[in-house]
């Protein structure tokens, strides 16, 4: 049973949050904007295009109720709709370039707030805080959302499967192009990487995991533990398809890769990507990478920010990471 006062301490420290973060006022996170449209664009500003009904889903709120918000939100400007790139038919939502500038204000607000509150308190302190707040928020899921020992409906499989790699190289097309319109030598160049990789995938240190979805593949991961030598794994070729969304099962890819490394006691595990991919960076965070550089190129035909993160193994100190010399390559290497 629990206990009575951890009942009321616990909704205490709630309500000293929603007022802190100002959920009770007019405006929130440096906007005017109320609460609901600020959750709104950090929402449509995550992906690569969210429809109106995964939007009611995500902040668990009324069609008719999501309807207005977003009216409210085109009519300034915020947002546009679009085609889906996968079914004509459907509309997806986007931020303008005035929504980017205005999840900006709201992104550095926020991380601001919280970097200064987590600046208080000690390493150890600031993980139990994380992790605190992951498992409360997973606990209060609505019934039937993620309930306590429900098994989940996709699948996690290792090695190579007939159609992967055209299949992987499809969904980063898919996903990537309408927010960076490389064009098809970035779909190409997926594809012949990550042909050249499945020869040696079932290598010891290498690794690929593949998810599936009603028998679907809706997403994938791999670890080459090669390519970059002196105890470092590469992780590449993490992307899902839209759906996967909303579903866990990046982060069940992401687990699975990360054990992989951790198993093989590679001292780091390096990644590259481009800056923009919000949720993807979400996750990278809470299995511990790190952003360590941070660069512009334009290998492709337009100038972008490439991004790179790195992971120490459990065993090794933030120091000791630090100091390790790494070299400085694209973030289109996968």
């Amino acid at each position: 049973m629990v206990q009575p006062d951890l009942v009321t301490g616990v909704r205490a420290a709630s309500r000293e949050l929603v007022r802190t973060w100002g959920f009770l006022g007019r405006s929130v996170a440096g906007t005017d904007l109320p609460g609901s449209a600020v959750h709104a664009l950090i929402e449509i500003g995550l992906g690569t295009g969210v429809s109106a009904r995964e939007l009611c889903d995500r902040l668990r709120l009324e069609k008719s109720t999501v309807s207005r918000l977003l009216r409210s939100l085109a009519e300034r400007g915020l947002i546009r709709e679009e085609p889906s790139a996968v079914d004509g038919r459907a509309k997806k939502l986007f931020l303008t370039a005035a929504g980017r500038q205005t999840l900006d204000v709201i992104d550095r607000t926020a991380a601001a707030q919280v970097r200064d509150a987590l600046d208080r308190m000690d390493g150890p302190a600031q993980r139990r805080v994380l992790h605190g707040l992951q498992d409360y928020a997973a606990a209060l899921c609505p019934m039937g959302q993620g309930r306590k020992g429900e098994q989940p409906n996709y699948e996690i499989l290792r090695g190579y499967t007939d159609g992967l790699v055209g299949r992987m190289a499809e969904i980063f097309a898919v996903r990537i192009q309408p927010i960076y319109p490389f064009g098809r030598a970035f779909e190409c160049k997926v594809a012949r990487e990550l042909a050249e990789f499945m020869e040696r995938a079932e290598r010891p240190m290498n690794g690929t995991w593949a998810a599936y979805l009603g028998g679907q593949i809706v997403g994938g991961i791999t670890i080459d533990g090669e390519n970059l030598g002196h105890g470092r794994a590469h992780l590449r070729w993490f992307a899902m398809a839209e759906a996967a969304d909303g579903q866990g099962i990046g982060k069940a890819l992401l687990r699975a890769a990360v054990a992989h490394c951790d198993a093989q006691g590679f001292a780091e595990t390096h990644l590259w990507t481009l800056k923009g991919l919000d949720a993807a960076r979400s996750l990278y965070e809470r299995e511990g990478f790190a952003l360590a550089e941070e660069f512009t190129g334009d290998q492709w035909g337009a100038s972008v920010t490439e991004q790179k993160f790195v992971r120490a193994a459990p065993t090794q100190t933030s120091a000791q990471s630090s100091g390790r010399a790494s070299s400085k390559t694209s973030a289109t290497r996968a």
